[in-house]
């Protein structure tokens, strides 16, 4: 197959171009080039995906098309330059772009959708919610450029290369030890989706010309699972402290990710339904996700040391674990 991926330098992207050249297909890789090397053996090819015509310099027609854009002025210049030369087309979409985070065990065909963001403005930086609403609007336009797609709406997408650090936070939380500050309750429930894994699901699915709407995760695991694996695949000895939301939002602590955040924790019950998605249709379509210690190992792997990423410093750590002791 030839295959074309819009972007192809970055995580998602250069899993989908390396994966598709190690099973013999003819890759291009389409992107500035500004935010990552492309892949060894892939051809690469310099866009600007901001102007009408920029992706002129793409030449010839494509058995598959992967899209990770979430801008969708950059979708709207696509559909309209690659009109006739796409055979199968797979948008790799959020499953941000659903309105209720509250629900737990949605799926893909019933949950309902945010709306499609404001054409006066449509910017995927502007927050999580326009963020979700330009990727509805995205799915829309490829939807219409093309008919029938694969509508791939990712979760958590973690392991090696990630640039966000959030799941990298925990892999070296775990292989430093000691006393491990735990967020919420064991029971609570967590998803995401190894890029690798992901990657060869949209793969073979372009390969089988696989369309529809799906959730790109594993199904969801609780805390004490997801620590559990973390600990397997590092080697860590740390020991767990379970500190409940009230305290965490008491001091300052950060849902999600950035400075002073603890990666992979989200309030209760507002986003009751974000980390747990009923992805049972997914997995029967063929996803495939490997074992969490695998996924920890892997990115384990890909650093040279357990440096801090993002989340809590040690010292904020060690503050706050210090102040729920002595409660």
């Amino acid at each position: 197959m030839r295959i074309l991926v819009l972007g192809g330098t970055v995580f998602l992207g250069r899993a989908v171009a390396r994966q598709a050249l190690a099973a013999g297909h003819d890759v291009t890789c389409a992107a500035r080039g500004t935010s990552g090397d492309p892949v060894d053996g892939a051809t690469f090819v310099t866009v600007d995906r901001e102007e009408a015509g920029g992706l002129g310099a793409v030449e010839g027609t494509f058995d598959a098309v992967v899209d990770v854009a979430r801008k969708p002025s950059h979708v709207r210049h696509m559909v309209a330059e690659l009109a006739g030369r796409a055979g199968h087309v797979t948008f790799v979409s959020s499953c941000s772009a659903y309105a209720d985070a509250v629900t737990p065990d949605q799926t893909s065909e019933t949950a309902p959708l945010l709306p499609p963001a404001d054409p006066a403005n449509e910017d995927p930086a502007a927050g999580a919610e326009e963020y979700g609403r330009c990727k509805v609007t995205c799915e829309e336009l490829v939807r219409e450029g093309f008919g029938e797609v694969l509508v791939n709406r990712a979760g958590l997408i973690v392991g090696p290369e990630d640039p966000t650090g959030r799941f990298d936070y925990w892999v070296a939380r775990h292989a430093r030890g000691g006393e491990i500050l735990a967020p919420g309750d064991p029971d609570e429930r967590v998803q995401y989706v190894d890029v690798r894994d992901l990657a060869d699901w949209i793969l073979r699915c372009a390969e089988e010309g696989r369309t529809g709407t799906y959730d790109g995760m594993g199904a969801p695991m609780t805390r004490r699972e997801f620590h559990a694996g973390l600990q397997a695949g590092t080697g860590g000895t740390g020991t767990l402290t379970w500190v409940p939301q009230d305290f965490l939002t008491g001091h300052a602590v950060v849902p999600w990710s950035g400075a002073r955040s603890l990666p992979l924790w989200l309030p209760l019950p507002e986003y009751g339904g974000f980390l747990t998605r009923d992805v049972t249709r997914s997995l029967a379509a063929g996803l495939q996700p490997r074992p969490l210690p695998e996924t920890a190992a892997a990115t384990l792997a890909a650093f040279s040391d357990t440096r801090h990423i993002t989340g809590l410093t040690e010292e904020e750590e060690v503050e706050l674990l210090r102040e729920w002791h002595a409660r």
